[in-house]
């Protein structure tokens, strides 16, 4: 891989750790390659779809002429592993703040879960949550939402494409979910829970497809310190030719 190469434009598919911002992600990688490439200062960079904080899995991030690709694959269908605690609630719908509104559980059913479960599948409206990097008057609702001001969230429609390889351990549920741009898996847990008159909050997400891009084909040693980008085997091909 050369200058050139990447200028002409490059897909990377990183594997984002937990408690990493897709902003930092896409930085680290930034500086490794300017570094080993000595590229210019207006390089283009930039990823294909934001995955929260406490989530982790497959980061796509576009370099080059191909960023001009990043709205085609932030249109692409989802695929995300998600593990939700059912019975109790958060601010933030996921692990960010600590756990309220405890609920007993105790008649709920495996029957149940898989009933509300179905419900949720097609095209549903869904209200993202507060702690999102969603623009309110200019400025991100996380941000006004940690600083104590109310928050008030449009619902807007999404599409739950199917959920499937559902695992039911208590208070714990695990599922499979395939969806739309726009969807938040952190809403969806909620949601869950309100149906299901417990509550429910997000404890896992981890993204495992983006179109035909999978997170098996992704490393998170491309964030390594010790990382050389001469190591082509941890350099991906994949939509090396979507530029045509």
């Amino acid at each position: 891989m050369t200058a050139e190469d990447l200028q002409s434009g490059h897909i990377f598919l990183l594997d984002k750790p937990l408690d990493w911002t897709s902003f930092q992600a896409v930085n680290k990688l930034k500086y490794k390659l300017k570094r080993e490439f000595n590229l210019p200062k207006k390089f283009k960079i930039g990823h294909a779809g934001t995955l929260d904080p406490r989530a982790t899995g497959l980061l796509i991030v576009c370099c080059g002429k191909f960023t001009k690709n990043i709205p085609e694959i932030q249109d692409a269908p989802k695929e995300y592993w998600t593990e939700i605690k059912i019975g109790v609630q958060t601010e933030s719908y996921d692990t960010e703040k600590p756990e309220i509104l405890h609920q007993d559980i105790s008649d709920i059913t495996e029957e149940q879960i898989r009933t509300v479960l179905e419900k949720f599948t097609g095209e549903i409206q869904q209200k993202p949550p507060v702690f999102s990097a969603i623009k309110i008057d200019g400025k991100r609702a996380y941000n006004l939402a940690r600083a104590g001001e109310e928050v008030e969230m449009k619902s807007r429609a999404t599409t739950i494409l199917y959920i499937n390889a559902i695992e039911i351990d208590l208070p714990f549920v695990r599922f499979t979910v395939g969806c739309s741009k726009g969807t938040y898996i952190r809403s969806l847990a909620h949601d869950i829970g309100q149906e299901l008159g417990v509550g429910a909050y997000l404890t896992q997400l981890r993204r495992t497809k983006i179109g035909e891009y999978s997170v098996e084909q992704a490393n998170s040693r491309f964030l390594e310190n010790d990382f050389r980008f001469n190591d082509t085997e941890y350099i991906s091909d994949a939509g090396k030719d979507t530029d045509q």
